[in-house]
């Protein structure tokens, strides 16, 4: 079923439309400002105190990864491809158990504030430095401008708003409630804003499925490779033997130890609620696939003519996809809601990248240089942190023009080159105590070399000749599993020819030490305001079986779209 009648032209707000986003303008500014004027420790600002609930944290999982690149980037590759994109969310169900099952209690024992922090006790200062600055460079460069990028271009094709104007205008709004409230006001807002985003997307979904017939109707308007989901190995976008042992190394470093994921971990008022809301976070990366990857197949069965198409016959304007069906299929009204829902997804990624940054810049650079700062002189130093990321944001917008949608791969890529080195060292690291420092640094140098080799090759094979093709060509899942493996052999070989660690110094961070009394005096004087508490008898049931259910679920989707 094709709709002739699509357009693309922008579609004015009515009043309802513009009701409903300034309702929630206001409502998150309320929220934020709230809890502005609450706690004044650092622990309060970096940490909420470290009474956070599994509702809250869940959902703070959940936005804090989903920003408007997913609704462009995800509806725009099921217009090309179907549902197999939706692996990366799948996968990110259970490594979210992994989460909460196998490094959550580490870093709760730890008491640590930071990814770097727990590094650093770990290994060494240097690694918690390489950690700490390659992290606010990728947020900088790639989740800031990226997610601006989205924003702006989707809210320009829907509703005609200014890419300059719109940028400014979410930057600083989002900025003003996460330099007052910390961390917080951002866990709070992100609540609601997992509301709005989920309401906003599945009712968008409900209406394209109303429209095209149903889910048989859909399935047979378009190819039957679109359904199913595991692919061959040549494929060049999602072979299965990418998508089964190179998307779990990204997920290790995404999920269990980028600061903007697990900071919100961190905030837990015990190890019981700290494990729950990663299932609950895992129970709603469920849904990405339905409310985001199905859309893009909607409006491909529903608007077949608005698509270009390659030589070969694939899609080469999937970003159209979303935009495409709030324009044609929403009426005045549900407009509003659905931008809310956009809004809430870019306010709630940003928010979440600048107070993670903020952490980083205060406790792993500042207090390192400072370790006296008063307690108001550390909150005061995290809202500067934040103030200057808000800023770094607006620097962006001149730019946002000229990032095309090959620049917004590239960046999203990135991502993929720096990870195999981290999630290495962190999963070895508190696998097997003989790991040491010098091994951890090399395998992270190593991996870095390697990763920014890959991404010059790329960009030189796209304006001149091809060096090495094999290496260029390589499907970049395949390339984390290479890089994976050989900063895996560089941390463990350097190790072994080096002196081992000292095993007092590992007391509580590896799984052999695990029982071992931690030495206080590694442990910060901010670590020690507020140690969770450890997992009832009770949550420890429930998280068992809320664990085996989402396992089980997510292999029955697998089966279903295979």
């Amino acid at each position: 079923m094709v709709e002739n009648a699509a357009q693309l032209t922008h579609k004015a707000l009515s009043g309802v439309d513009a009701g409903i986003i300034g309702a929630y303008f206001l409502l998150i500014f309320c929220i934020g400002f709230y809890f502005a004027r609450r706690g004044r420790t650092s622990t309060d600002y970096f940490l909420a105190g470290r009474d956070v609930g599994w509702f809250a944290i869940g959902a703070s999982l959940f936005v804090s990864n989903i920003s408007t690149e997913h609704f462009i980037g995800l509806s725009g590759s099921g217009a090309s491809s179907g549902l197999a994109v939706g692996h990366f969310e799948w996968w990110a169900c259970l490594i979210l158990l992994v989460l909460g099952w196998v490094f959550v209690p580490f870093y709760l024992r730890s008491n640590v504030f930071t990814m770097p922090e727990f590094l650093e006790r770990r290994f060494s200062r240097s690694c918690a430095i390489y950690l700490a600055s390659i992290s606010i460079i990728a947020y900088i460069f790639t989740k800031i401008s990226v997610q601006l990028y989205a924003a702006s271009v989707v809210l320009h094709s829907v509703a005609g708003w200014d890419l300059w104007k719109t940028a400014i205008v979410l930057v600083v709004a989002t900025g003003v409630y996460t330099i007052a409230g910390g961390l917080a006001a951002v866990i709070y807002t992100d609540t609601v804003q997992t509301i709005i985003l989920i309401i906003g997307a599945v009712l968008l979904t409900v209406i394209g499925l109303h429209r095209v017939g149903g889910f048989a109707a859909l399935r047979a308007a378009v190819p039957a490779s679109y359904f199913h989901m595991i692919k061959p190995i040549h494929d060049p976008d999602f072979p299965w033997t990418g998508i089964f042992f190179g998307a779990p190394i990204l997920g290790i470093w995404y999920w269990c130890t980028d600061q903007v994921i697990v900071q919100r971990v961190l905030s837990a008022r015990d190890e019981g609620h700290a494990k729950a809301g990663t299932i609950f976070a895992g129970f709603l990366k469920i849904l990405p696939v339905f409310m985001l990857v199905l859309p893009g197949i909607i409006a491909f069965a529903l608007f077949h003519n608005l698509f270009k198409f390659g030589p070969d016959g694939e899609v080469l304007n999937g970003d159209i996809a979303y935009p495409t069906l709030i324009l044609n299929l929403l009426p005045k009204g549900l407009v509003g809601l659905v931008l809310a829902a956009l809004l809430a997804a870019v306010m709630g990624a940003m928010s979440s990248v600048f107070n993670s940054a903020s952490t980083l810049v205060t406790l792993d650079f500042y207090k390192k240089i400072r370790p006296n700062a008063s307690e108001s002189r550390l909150v005061n130093m995290g809202r500067v942190a934040t103030g200057v990321m808000v800023l770094l944001g607006l620097l962006w917008v001149p730019f946002i023009h000229l990032i095309s949608s090959q620049l917004y791969i590239y960046l999203q890529s990135v991502q993929a080159y720096i990870s195999p080195p981290i999630a290495a060292c962190f999963v070895f690291g508190i696998l097997w105590p003989r790991l040491n420092a010098q091994g951890a640094i090399t395998s992270l140098l190593t991996g870095f070399v390697l990763g920014a080799g890959r991404f010059i090759l790329e960009l030189r094979a796209k304006n001149g000749p091809d060096l090495i093709p094999w290496l260029v060509q390589m499907n970049f899942l395949h390339y984390a599993i290479f890089m994976f493996v050989i900063c895996s052999l560089v941390l463990i070989g350097v190790s072994l020819v080096t002196p081992a660690p000292d095993r007092q110094k590992l007391a509580g961070l590896t799984f052999a030490t695990v029982g071992e009394k931690m030495d206080v005096v590694a442990v910060t004087p901010l670590a020690l305001q507020r140690k969770p508490a450890a997992e009832t008898a009770l949550e420890h049931r429930l998280n068992i079986v809320f664990s085996l259910a989402l396992l089980f679920t997510v292999i029955g989707l697998w089966i279903y779209f295979r």
